[in-house]
């Protein structure tokens, strides 16, 4: 960091020691140095590194850097405008929160394309960073995760119907948030600036619902999309055998993602760092012994690699890693034998109920609290 000033450097620490307090924080390193450097001029990362937790007002803010509150009411406008704050007006009263890194900043950053940034030395840079020692640890390693998987509801069995609970449809989820936002699929668009994106789509694909997108919208990250427009994004992503993960809550889940495992910073975790990152479904696959002819296309579509091929004296048959199944339903509707259906689990897993509690639970398992 030889080519920042004294000062400057000084406060980017400060300010990257801040953002490693919250629930999820960010290890430093000499990447992350980098990455702030390029985010947030000396005078925005000096109110970020000063930053309480929770909202907070902007004469609140002016006291605590001592800067003129007009100063600091328009550094926070240019904060929010590249995903670094998030402000919420209240009647006369505006309310500021630091954004994390992830989910956060990271993500605000490639949802959308612009040429206020170098995207692609920071698509670089996060890709560096991400791989360092101890970021995936930080970012997916507690117990409460920061997404679970929800399963194609064309493929659960009508036999568990009834048991079936609201945040286990993505459907009924949409639908009770009465819309929401699109936005470009960060992960793709990050991996497009490194030359390294698939064929799944970009534009228009990751979601955003009721309340939690209204700020994606107002600052330009996202588009308002109506129930029927995400219902239709649902069903096409299916059509593509994409992954859905959505925020780990019972109630008011702001985002809902498509996601690939060549791409998805949270899939590759599993696959390039053997790190269980996102709950799974409250369902698994199952194969039947029987009709499975081992002809692997349920191997291709599987973004995590849990099913492997295996040589039998009548030619093959797929298998299954039960640990490593998500429970997505990817797989199924490849196979033309009708081979795979999902199944219920034993144990079913229950969501924290809000972000309140999930932020708790994370920052608690870490000690943060």
């Amino acid at each position: 960091m030889g080519h920042l000033g004294i000062e400057k450097e000084k406060v980017l620490k400060a300010l990257a020691g801040r953002l490693d307090k919250n629930p999820v924080g960010a290890p430093l390193s000499e990447t992350l140095m980098q990455i702030l450097s390029i985010m947030y001029t000396e005078q925005e990362a000096l109110i970020g590194s000063r930053f309480p937790p929770g909202f907070n007002t902007a004469d609140k803010l002016a006291h605590l850097t001592g800067m003129a509150e007009e100063e600091v009411v328009g550094r926070l406008n240019d904060m929010a405008d590249k995903g670094l704050v998030i402000d919420i007006p209240r009647g006369d009263t505006t309310y500021y929160i630091l954004s994390p890194l992830v989910v956060g900043f990271f993500e605000y950053t490639f949802m959308r394309a612009t040429s206020k940034l170098p995207l692609k030395d920071l698509a670089e840079l996060f890709e560096q960073y991400h791989h360092e020692e101890g970021v995936v640890k930080e970012f997916f390693g507690g117990e409460t995760k920061m997404f679970h998987t929800w399963a194609y509801e064309s493929l659960m069995p009508a036999d568990v119907e009834t048991e079936v609970l609201p945040y286990e449809k993505a459907s009924e989820m949409i639908r009770e948030a009465g819309g929401g936002s699109l936005t470009m699929c960060y992960c793709r668009h990050q991996a497009w600036h490194r030359g390294a994106a698939c064929e799944a789509p970009i534009d228009d694909v990751c979601m955003s619902l009721g309340s939690a997108s209204e700020w994606l919208v107002r600052r330009g990250f996202a588009r308002p999309a109506s129930t029927d427009e995400l219902l239709r994004v649902l069903e096409k992503t299916e059509e593509l055998g994409l992954v859905h993960l959505a925020d780990n809550v019972q109630k008011r889940p702001a985002y809902l993602c498509h996601c690939c495992g060549c791409c998805c910073g949270l899939l590759r975790a599993i696959n390039e760092h053997d790190t269980v990152s996102v709950h799974p479904s409250n369902y698994i696959a199952q194969i039947n012994p029987d009709t499975c002819t081992g002809c692997g296309i349920c191997v291709q579509r599987c973004h995590v690699h849990a099913l492997k091929i295996l040589k039998t004296a009548n030619g093959g048959r797929a298998e299954l890693n039960t640990s490593r199944c998500l429970g997505c339903g990817a797989c199924i509707p490849g196979c033309k034998k009708g081979a795979m259906h999902l199944a219920r689990r034993r144990e079913i897993y229950i969501p924290p109920q809000d972000k309140k509690e999930q932020m708790l639970n994370i920052a608690r398992e870490k000690g943060k609290l």
